[in-house]
């Protein structure tokens, strides 16, 4: 018998039929292309141990004139700075009644005895609403046993009344106390969280539970909230921010060599900047779309902004672009003895993003590509448009690498290098088939220049969260694609590895045997479990049911949790979602999936002899594989041949592999495999899931002859 050697084009190609695409790779799951032969992906881990809250869409790295690395990220509910593994809380305070004190919250901590929950009663209306942060500070002692440590810190509150609300603590009161904490109590309350996801329905429990009056729903229209973004750029060592479409912030990295006071220092708003500097805060833009500096320049742009005289959030302009005086971010009066101004988008609906490049800003509407850049005349910015009739799928679509950016639109993928061209993709239906459309502002899209790679995390039909990814490789102009959760992602080569972020939703199912009476969950028996600030939905249950109690419940265990809002039903089965704590994750770290092992794969397209004339028959592989990397002692992987008789067919003993014709194992010190398997096409099928695994494919040889037509 005659050896061939199977060699396949690189990339992956799903905008073909199986058989037509012969001679190259139909399937791929965690594989990159390296001198065009396929390997499994680089590994991740944590990159530390520490968490943080919520689910982070954006990051931003910069160093500062004192050496600081510092990583910024936003999410529905805080804003970090990781410095040194560790997440530096700055999340702005509201800008009405920030902070409560003496006498509103004088011996405000009331507790119930066998209870979970610290109770806030305070003496005038708080204005907050479920799930947003408060922090509490200045209670002395004990308040009904609970220690005032669990007491005076940060807390997700739940919200009872308008001048009351609870939050869980790990130790049970051992009395009832209904006044209690001193006189030196402060309460100060965060901005509002926002959605992890976008959010549109009708009626109560569409957006933010508790908006508005407590318990208040929409009864009338559609009601749509979007997911709350961040958007981040330093300027120099201090970093601007904004909640997109809302309103713009500013964190000052401080002048001590210790950046430690400074991370405990919240970030506060631009017009509290415009303030402290002497300028008028009325001039401050009060809700932007994105904020960028031009770093060349040093001007803090705004894409989308109230206009200049007016500090009414309602009169936004989506299409308007201002920017700070030169230096001075909190100068935004147009004036002859500054730079401040603004210009007009004039066609589109609204800006999506803004994209810093070597000479110009590019700027997106929903329809149009715009340039801005940097004059350095009276009118400081020219902007020029560039293209029409282009779109863009979400506004972390895009990313610039080796002078080049690309982007994700709604149904293709564009590059633009001084000129726009429409990227030949040859996973397009692959991808845009299976898109949640409805959740595409998750989209991010990140680099990975060790690997000349630009990836885009998106959701899936199926998804309403990140599950899958597709990678084009620009220096060999091949895709490939798989699945991974992955909320946001960063390449800066401050940092060793990207880098990048995951926030699960993590569902957990409890079948519960008991019944839920004012405001006590009576449990006999779970299978399952329960934990503290677990948001119940189920058979007869409101929309939102937090249970606080016993901080877990688990298999077999009986006991009693508190619920809020007050219920009057039995039921069995009740699903609980429990918001995961945000992972950073260092890519390209290893070759394991954080401490497990990694399931890796390709496939190629069907191949035959004379268009599928005779049947084939084998009878063995010669097998090249390289296993440099792995850290395990044997590390193998799985050759299967999948033989079946016509393109419509199943293949041979299930498509699924899990009763192959031929699979084995081949490590390092495999020279031949004999094997014996018959069809008129057969698919090359490489995969591994052990620990410690890495491996390339080069050209293995098969043993093949023909053996007649039946």
């Amino acid at each position: 018998m005659p050896l061939i050697k199977l060699q396949f084009k690189p990339g992956i190609n799903r905008d073909q039929t199986d058989y037509s695409g012969e001679g190259g790779w139909y399937e791929s799951e965690k594989i990159r292309f390296r001198s065009g032969y396929p390997q499994k992906l680089g590994g991740w881990a944590k990159a530390t141990t520490n968490t943080f809250v919520g689910v982070a869409r954006q990051m931003w790295n910069w160093i500062t004139t004192y050496s600081d690395d510092l990583l910024s990220l936003g999410t529905e509910k805080k804003v970090y700075i990781e410095a040194g593994g560790i997440f530096y809380d700055i999340t702005p305070l509201r800008t009405t009644t920030p902070t409560l004190s003496n006498p509103n919250t004088n011996n405000c901590v009331a507790t119930v005895s066998g209870s979970f929950k610290i109770i806030i009663n305070l003496g005038v209306s708080h204005n907050a609403i479920t799930g947003s942060y408060v922090t509490i500070a200045g209670v002395t002692g004990t308040v009904g046993g609970v220690p005032n440590s669990e007491i005076n810190a940060n807390h997700e509150i739940i919200v009872t009344s308008a001048t009351a609300f609870y939050f869980p603590v790990t130790t049970a009161a051992t009395s009832t106390v209904a006044t209690g904490g001193g006189t030196s109590i402060t309460v100060s309350f965060e901005i509002e969280p926002g959605n992890a996801t976008v959010t549109a329905g009708y009626g109560w429990g569409a957006g933010t539970w508790g908006r508005d009056a407590w318990g208040l729903g929409s009864t009338t229209g559609a009601v749509y909230a979007p997911q709350q973004d961040w958007w981040f750029n330093n300027i120099d060592n201090d970093l601007v921010m904004n909640i997109r479409d809302g309103a713009p912030y500013y964190w000052a990295r401080g002048t001590n060599t210790d950046p430690s006071a400074s991370l405990a220092t919240r970030a506060i708003t631009l017009q509290a900047v415009a303030t402290a500097d002497g300028f008028d805060p009325n001039d401050v833009p009060v809700k932007v779309m994105q904020t960028l500096v031009s770093q060349q320049d040093k001007h803090v742009l705004a894409f989308g902004a109230v206009p200049y005289g007016s500090t009414d959030p309602d009169d936004f302009d989506p299409l308007l672009i201002r920017w700070s005086d030169q230096d001075e971010p909190g100068q935004w009066e147009p004036s002859v003895t500054n730079s401040a101004g603004f210009l007009r988008i004039s066609r589109g609906s609204r800006i999506i993003v803004a994209l810093p490049t070597r000479q110009e800003i590019l700027t997106w509407t929903d329809t149009h590509l715009y340039t801005l850049q940097f004059t350095g005349t009276t009118d400081v910015f020219s902007l020029q448009e560039y293209a029409d009739n282009i779109s863009i799928i979400s506004p972390r679509a895009t990313i610039s690498a080796a002078s080049v950016t690309y982007w994700m639109g709604q149904d293709k993928f564009y590059a633009y290098s001084g000129r726009i061209e429409t990227l030949a993709c040859t996973l397009r239906n692959h991808v845009f088939e299976d898109i949640n459309y409805n959740q595409a502002e998750q989209i991010v899209c990140g680099t990975n220049e060790q690997w000349n790679e630009v990836w885009w995390m998106y959701p899936s039909a199926s998804s309403n969260w990140n599950d899958r990814y597709i990678i084009y490789n620009y220096l060999d102009k091949i895709w490939y694609y798989g699945t991974i959760q992955r909320t946001a992602w960063l390449d800066t080569p401050l940092r060793l590895f990207p880098q990048a972020m995951d926030t699960d939703e993590n569902p957990t199912t409890a079948t519960i045997t008991g019944s839920i009476t004012t405001t006590t969950l009576t449990v006999t028996a779970v299978t399952g479990t329960i934990q503290v600030g677990m948001i119940l939905t189920g058979a007869g249950l409101a929309t939102d049911t937090y249970v606080v109690g016993q901080i877990t419940g688990t298999t077999g265990s009986t006991g009693t949790y508190e619920v809020s809002p007050t219920q009057t039903v039995i039921t069995t089965t009740i699903t609980g979602s429990i918001g995961a704590p945000g992972e950073l994750y260092n890519h390209e770290s290893g070759v394991n999936d954080d401490g497990v092992a990694i399931e890796a794969y390709i496939q190629s397209n069907d191949f035959d002899i004379a268009d599928g004339e005779q049947f084939m028959l084998t009878r063995r592989i010669i097998p090249d594989i390289d296993f440099a990397g792995s850290t395990a002692a044997e590390p193998e992987a799985t050759l299967t041949i999948r033989p079946r008789n016509f393109p419509g067919s199943a293949f041979t003993g299930g498509a699924s592999d899990s009763q192959p014709v031929v699979e084995t194992s081949v490590g390092v010190y495999t020279g031949q495999v004999f094997i014996r398997a018959r069809g008129r096409q057969m698919a090359l099928k490489v995969s591994s899931d052990d620990l410690g695994v890495q491996w390339q494919l080069g050209a293995p040889r098969l043993e093949v002859r023909p053996d007649g037509k039946r």
